[in-house]
């Protein structure tokens, strides 16, 4: 039996194949080793995962997770899973990879991530050749939700945010400036709490204007910062993964089409088309 999982800083995705190739998806919590250790990976998992899924009958884990970066960030998640699937040998990847591969099989070209956080790349069909680092979440992460979620708490803590749009935020969530500060800078995970609030952004329908606006700017800076940066980037077609980029697609495809990009796929998840990648991978083995 082999697991396939694509982790996000918020959600992990998981699809069990069994000899036959059956699937079973099933989801839990996302792992970014930045924010959690290996300890809590576990604890999470036991807690988590399927109480009827055969842990020691699992022989391969393929774990693509947010966070994993380098060597020493991966060995936090894959210490997690080896002790949760025991008899199994457990690759752990980026979560950009599964992106690359779920978004482009073995053909080349752009991949990008736009979900809780931001990534982007250029794949040979293999491997990832070419990242523009997106420097996270306090630095970076152009376009993504914790970015659009910062904007619009940093509106309502200044009191920038419209009138209509104060009232309608403020009724939803009930929280203070002082509140979402202390959110911020002493509880953990403050990159999900950012995040959080680019649902909001999407089921605004106060004032249709401003909240465009705040995506409208999060996707220019996504461009102007990392995808035109790459060499040549306008000669491949533009290719995203994620609830982000999902979600605002119609003003994704207007901003790749201002930048001379095709649009190719958008999709919110990648776990269908990276099983079919690693079926495809394992019939030719």
């Amino acid at each position: 039996m082999i697991i396939i999982a694509d982790g996000g800083s918020t959600k992990t995705n998981w699809c069990l194949l069994d000899d036959s190739n059956k699937k079973i998806y099933f989801n839990t919590e996302g792992y970014n080793p930045y924010f959690v250790d290996s300890d809590y990976i576990v604890n999470s998992l036991k807690k988590g995962l399927p109480g009827d899924l055969p842990l020691e009958k699992i022989t391969e884990v393929n774990y693509y997770g947010a966070g994993v970066h380098n060597a020493e960030k991966a060995k936090i998640v894959e210490t997690a899973m080896q002790k949760v699937f025991p008899n199994a040998q457990v690759e752990v990847g980026h979560d950009l990879l599964a992106a690359a591969r779920a978004l482009l099989g073995d053909q080349p070209g752009f991949a990008a991530i736009l979900g809780t956080g931001t990534n982007s790349c250029i794949y040979d069909g293999n491997e990832i050749t070419h990242n523009i680092d997106s420097a996270a979440y306090i630095l970076g992460d152009e376009g993504s939700g914790s970015y659009i979620g910062k904007k619009l708490l940093t509106d309502f803590i200044r009191g920038l945010m419209p009138e209509d749009v104060a009232k309608s935020f403020f009724e939803t969530y009930k929280l203070t400036p002082d509140e979402i500060m202390d959110n911020v800078y002493t509880k953990p995970l403050a990159n999900r709490f950012c995040a959080s609030f680019s649902k909001f952004v999407y089921d605004n329908n106060v004032n249709i204007q401003y909240t465009r606006k705040i995506v409208d700017d999060a996707f220019e800076a996504f461009f102007g910062n990392l995808v035109s940066k790459y060499p040549d980037y306008q000669n491949y077609t533009f290719n995203c993964i994620g609830s982000v980029g999902y979600n605002f697609r119609n003003v994704l495809e207007e901003k790749a089409t201002a930048y001379n990009m095709k649009v190719g796929k958008i999709l919110r998840s990648p776990i269908d088309d990276l099983v079919v990648f690693h079926i495809n991978r394992a019939a030719k083995a």
